[in-house]
């Protein structure tokens, strides 16, 4: 598998991007990023900015496994908005073409006036669940013609509310361009906390092959008297990491798994950790000298 780092030190402008952070990523046992450059519009930013940034990460060695796809809303029965919804995203696919990424990240969008992974009745209906599919299926040769995964990912309180739906979805976009982007917390559920193993395995068996990367975040029931499921940095709480990086294997050693929820003063632990489990499940974490396939 490949380890990827998310969040912690990584600049929000690309600009910002220097070969001191990206040796930085390697020396800390990472190869590659998930950068989310929420600075740079997609619509505006230049093919040469972004050119740039490419011979940068190739010249230190760091694979560039996802940015974002600027979370916009691609459920809404506005029809404009949702027009401009997956516009926003084409755009993001041609950027992430052009940084050289493997994937772009993204969510469904949500209702919720808060943001985009905020809970709203409409996010679970059918009505939001088939504009998905039509923004998805709009934006697939977008990411065909980039060379660029567009991968999606889920959570409970979005249209994406389970491996399920995502499945479902997935088969009814039918694009080899468009996958599953597997975030190991956001479908932990109070009946299955305590057993993520089984709760992984189920996961796995339901998505397969759509899964093209994975984002390892960890997650713990708190003591509230409302139910509350915390999601954070990997090792506080009960997540099964080395369930998680033997079913990624098994879809592909190239499948990266990227570090979520970890501060920068956390990203060196989190990166012995994961050593230290995937060494004892006999798998390679592979380094960046190691050439990865991109896309289909």
């Amino acid at each position: 598998m490949r380890l990827g780092l998310s969040g912690a030190f990584l600049p929000d402008d690309m600009a910002d991007l220097s070969p001191e952070m990206l040796r930085r990523v390697r020396a800390l046992g990472y190869s590659g990023i998930f950068a989310r450059f929420r600075r740079n519009d997609p619509h505006t930013t230049s093919r040469e900015a972004a050119t740039a940034v490419r011979s940068l990460l190739a010249d230190e060695g760091v694979h560039l496994f996802q940015v974002t796809g600027y979370w916009q809303n691609l459920i809404t029965p506005d029809e404009g908005l949702r027009q401009q919804g997956v516009t926003t995203l084409r755009a993001a696919l041609r950027l992430a073409g052009w940084l050289g990424a493997r994937g772009v990240d993204t969510g469904p969008g949500s209702m919720s006036p808060d943001g985009p992974w905020f809970p709203h009745p409409y996010n679970w209906t059918a009505q939001a669940r088939q504009q998905l599919v039509r923004s998805l299926r709009e934006a697939a040769p977008a990411a065909r013609d980039a060379g660029v995964y567009l991968s999606v990912e889920g959570h409970q309180l979005v249209t994406l509310e389970s491996a399920l739906v995502t499945a479902e979805v997935l088969s009814e976009v039918d694009s080899e361009w468009v996958r599953s982007d597997y975030d190991s917390a956001n479908w932990v559920t109070r009946e299955t906390v305590y057993n993520t193993t089984q709760a992984l395995r189920d996961d796995f068996r339901i998505l397969g092959q759509r899964i093209v990367s994975c984002h390892a975040k960890d997650i713990w029931l708190e003591n509230r008297l409302a139910l509350h499921l915390q999601d954070g940095c990997p090792g506080k709480g009960v997540m099964d990491f080395r369930t998680l990086f033997s079913l990624a294997e098994s879809l592909s050693p190239d499948l990266p798994v990227i570090v979520e929820g970890a501060a920068t003063e956390e990203v060196e632990e989190v990166s012995r950790l994961f050593h230290a489990i995937a060494a004892e499940a006999g798998i390679v974490i592979r380094d960046s000298s190691q050439p990865m396939k991109v896309a289909p």
